[in-house]
């Protein structure tokens, strides 16, 4: 399908993929990257070490045979390696880092259909949440290098939108919080916040991007400036009942949308349930799944429910990342109203002084 033909018809091409069997998607990704000629080179190289014949792979459960995949390999491979070479080379385009912020960056190569199906499902979330298309944005995350960035050509290509940017430098807020330079932190939060008011008080913007922690302090600042937005969307790790309902009261009835950033940054919000006691969200499906595991047996899922570890698992045409095991922890959620399981609740596995959460 042509990005054409993506664009005219995004709702017909989510319908599609709400009716794709997950068993038959897993086959055929699964064989394109162990494909003997035209696999991805990271793979076929792995090949020889498994245990197993992955092309007899026929379930999406059987992936557990994988074991996790071991994240620190994005931070030293090629990221040409993990596509397949039946994507014509020299690739050409971008090279993204996830949306993690400790530790060497983990990057990966974004082919178009891949950014493409990032962008559908976005401008889906937009429409469910009721931002209206062809209004004026400001988009205060980490940009540059990091795939969220990726947020302003979706916003602008896929829902006719102008956006201004701040951008932000998580990593080095985490490195501040670590070592204790807490004085700094407040600096960095203080030219961060200046930089979102000063667009905003032009009176031009609709809807403004960014995390929770930083709306926090918009929000304690410059009540006024919340107030007169439309609506914002909340991209991070976690968000709290108590913090969405202050949100909620502070945008004096704004749309307050919500997305879950887990390291590919793939999950939007389903529902708000119970006085935002249950946030749920749901993984781009089926090129991204998600399960909740059993915190001291990874290969085993939890029942619905109950709390686990957050488990991704990436099933792209182009990119294959079995069992990636996230630092974050919720409850296992499921619904009719999606074809797989999604989770609620999200909160970090552990907070501790190594892995502060800071402002993302």
């Amino acid at each position: 399908m042509t990005a054409a033909t993506t664009r005219a018809d995004p709702d017909s091409l989510v319908a599609e993929w709400l009716d794709t069997d997950l068993d038959e998607w897993t086959r055929r990704v699964v064989r394109r990257h162990f494909d003997p000629v035209a696999g991805s080179p990271y793979w076929l190289e792995r090949a020889h070490r498994l245990d197993f014949d992955p092309r007899d792979i026929t379930r999406y459960d059987q992936l557990g045979a994988f074991g996790p995949f071991p994240l620190d390999r994005l931070r030293e491979e090629d990221p040409s390696d993990l596509v397949p070479l039946s994507v014509p080379r020299p690739l050409a385009g971008r090279v993204w880092d996830t949306g993690g912020t400790t530790g060497t960056p983990c990057r990966v190569f974004y082919t178009p259909d891949m950014l493409l199906h990032r962008a559908v499902w976005r401008r889906w979330s937009f429409v469910r949440e009721g931002f209206a298309p062809g209004r004026t944005w400001l988009q205060a995350t980490p940009t540059g290098p990091h795939l969220i960035g990726n947020g302003v050509w979706e916003v602008s290509e896929f829902h006719a939108g102008q956006v201004y940017a701040v951008d932000m430098d998580p990593r080095w807020v985490k490195r501040l919080i670590r070592t204790g330079r807490l004085a700094e932190v407040g600096d960095y939060t203080s030219h961060l916040v200046e930089q979102i008011t000063d667009v905003l008080r032009q009176g031009r913007v609709h809807y403004l991007n960014t995390t929770p922690a930083l709306f926090q302090v918009l929000r304690q600042r410059h009540p006024e400036l919340v107030a007169a937005l439309d609506g914002v969307r909340l991209s991070g790790t976690q968000i709290s009942a108590d913090m969405y309902r202050t949100f909620r009261s502070a945008l004096s009835g704004g749309i307050c949308g919500l997305t879950y950033g887990n390291t590919f940054g793939n999950a939007a919000c389903l529902d708000v349930e119970r006085d935002a006691e249950l946030i749920s969200y749901v993984p781009n499906y089926p090129q991204i799944t998600m399960a909740v595991v059993d915190k001291t047996d990874r290969s085993t899922p939890v029942p619905p429910g109950t709390v686990g570890q957050v488990r991704l698992t990436v099933l792209h045409d182009d990119l294959f990342l079995p069992n990636i095991l996230e630092r974050d922890q919720a409850l296992c959620h499921r619904t009719d109203r999606w074809p797989g399981d999604g989770v609620a609740n999200v909160r970090p596995l552990q907070t501790t002084s190594s892995t502060p959460e800071g402002l993302y």
